[in-house]
């Protein structure tokens, strides 16, 4: 297993995400697409469905997510990322993110996660970092890949300092900054994706055949310690909760 270095951390710092490869063996790999298929074979996609399909399991509900979670060393590679003092919290739900083939286009316009809808109090479904276990082979572009908009983090902080932090809830499906290029997000599988709640992001088309692998990844929201009470220093500082 590679932990996280001060390379990915720089990089997760000025680009928004970074992908630390190895996090799961091979064991760990096969483990999480078992369990993944489990849950597909329960609640199937409807006959000739293709492109995005997601399930939202809720970790209380289900000790082999949660051991599979427990073992897998995201909570580890993570907290070296966070500023010293700061824990982290275990996920409720994961998002199991799978792309069926074919489906053969790129996205539109990018969004943040947690504005439609909001929270029940109306606060914006902000946290720390979107952790991504990559299952399936994404080495290769348009197999499903996520797709990010590098630095827009940095330029929505800025944008949310001028507004005030309450403007992210009307902002959807992202504030009007300056996006850059898109980047499409590859890694092997076992890889762990880190991304930033601000960059961003969504989902890539798989342009394989119907006989290929759907692209599976498992996400988790996650938030450092104290993030609902300071949510907006976070999002109009957007590294304020990350180490140097």
């Amino acid at each position: 297993m590679e932990t996280s270095t001060p390379h990915h951390l720089n990089e997760f710092r000025g680009n928004g995400y970074t992908v630390v490869p190895d996090i799961l063996t091979p064991g760990q790999v096969a483990a999480w697409r078992t369990l993944v298929a489990r849950y597909v074979d329960q609640q199937p996609p409807e006959d000739g469905q293709t492109g995005p399909y997601f399930l939202w399991p809720v970790l209380a509900q289900d000790p082999e997510l949660r051991a599979l979670y427990g073992g897998s060393a995201v909570a580890d590679t993570i907290r070296p990322f966070l500023r010293e003092g700061l824990g982290l919290a275990e996920p409720e739900v994961a998002q199991l993110a799978l792309t069926l083939p074919p489906h053969p286009r790129h996205p539109g316009a990018p969004h943040i996660d947690g504005l439609t809808p909001t929270e029940e109090d109306g606060r914006p479904g902000t946290f720390t970092v979107l952790a991504g276990l990559l299952l399936t082979d994404q080495r290769d572009r348009d197999r499903g890949n996520l797709w990010v908009w590098p630095g827009t983090h940095l330029r929505t902080a800025a944008w949310l300092r001028k507004q005030g932090a309450d403007a992210l809830a009307t902002a959807a499906p992202y504030p009007p900054v300056e996006l850059g290029e898109p980047v499409q997000v590859t890694g092997a599988p076992g890889s762990l994706v880190l991304v930033h709640y601000l960059l961003a992001h969504n989902i890539g088309g798989h342009f394989g055949t119907a006989r290929d692998v759907p692209r599976e990844t498992v996400y988790f929201r996650l938030h450092a310690g104290g993030h609902r009470k300071r949510w907006r220093e976070v999002v109009t500082d957007p590294l304020v909760e990350f180490a140097s």
